[in-house]
């Protein structure tokens, strides 16, 4: 693999780990105007973002004969409205949650999900690796620290935050199932357009939208929309294409750095020490999810044969 290319790859995914990371102060700012509003917009933004992006890919690999890879019509929308309603579940989760916790302790109890998938994948009669487990002991010992109280207690937020968690997790193992059949950028589309309208329903169930409210919140919405979900996902997409998957996972969980910094900065909403030690033990659990198996297999294929 080339260095330099490499290289790039890896700036371009701190970059994407950066954008996802201050789009959680956007979504907090999003609350003004209710959560599944906030949710309906930024998707149908972000589904939107996302058309320029398959017509470049598209007209690139005409240009480069890149012969198009066989579609399977009826898999990519079954896909894409079941990842849809996934995401409708977990985005409405995270975004009501926000509302009660701190950016920060969000953007770490989010990424939870990079432990509970193995674990989920049980149920697929998947192996979990012993790394995996130690994680999770790591992880609960850390989320106890960022979470529970002294009068042992966990915040609403908190909560909402962590059953999103799991929800992501669901997500990725419904898009593990159908990238292999369908155009990855495609059913990301439709699964935006299917969230939007899932938050549309409950936006005019639950909510009373107001357009002026709506054109208030322009800024994290196009933020959201248009950043965290067009552009995000196109650069993780360029990226990945030169840099091994234990890399970029690992530069991508960054994003809860990220958001402890952006909720700081932007927001003032500092953690306390013990809150900071528990943010650094699930980090810390994470980093051992994604390393330790990656490195495992590496030092038993470099083992001499007997």
């Amino acid at each position: 693999m080339n260095n330099k290319k490499s290289l790039q790859s890896n700036l371009l995914l701190v970059l994407t780990a950066l954008i996802w990371g201050v789009a959680f102060v956007a979504q907090h700012a999003g609350n003004e105007i209710g959560s599944f509003t906030f949710n309906a917009v930024r998707s149908l933004v972000g589904g939107i973002a996302l058309l320029p992006v398959i017509l470049f890919f598209d007209r690139r690999n005409a240009r480069l004969a890149i012969p198009k890879p066989p579609q399977d019509k009826k898999k990519l929308i079954l896909g894409g409205v079941c990842c849809g309603a996934a995401l409708f579940v977990a985005s409405s989760l995270q975004q009501i949650g926000i509302g009660y916790t701190t950016v920060g302790k969000a953007g770490f109890i989010t990424a939870l999900y990079i432990i509970i998938v193995p674990i989920l994948g049980i149920f697929l009669k998947k192996k979990v690796p012993l790394a995996v487990w130690i994680s999770v002991l790591i992880a609960a010992v850390g989320m106890y620290l960022l979470c529970i109280t002294e009068e042992f207690s966990i915040g609403k937020g908190d909560l909402l935050v962590l059953a999103c968690a799991f929800c992501f997790s669901i997500h990725i193992l419904v898009i593990d199932h159908f990238t292999p059949y369908v155009d990855g950028v495609r059913m990301s589309c439709i699964q935006f357009f299917t969230c939007s309208l899932l938050c549309a329903v409950a936006m005019f169930l639950f909510e009373k939208p107001s357009l002026p409210d709506i054109l208030s919140a322009w800024l994290p919405i196009l933020y959201a929309g248009v950043l965290s979900s067009g552009v995000g996902y196109t650069l993780q997409i360029i990226a990945q294409k030169n840099t091994s998957p234990t890399m970029a996972s690992l530069l991508m969980s960054l994003e809860s750095v990220f958001a402890v910094l952006a909720g700081w900065v932007l927001l003032g909403q500092a953690l306390s020490m013990r809150e900071l030690l528990g943010c650094a033990l699930v980090f810390a659990a994470i980093l051992l999810a994604q390393l330790a198996p990656d490195l495992f297999q590496a030092r038993k294929n470099e083992a001499p044969q007997k």
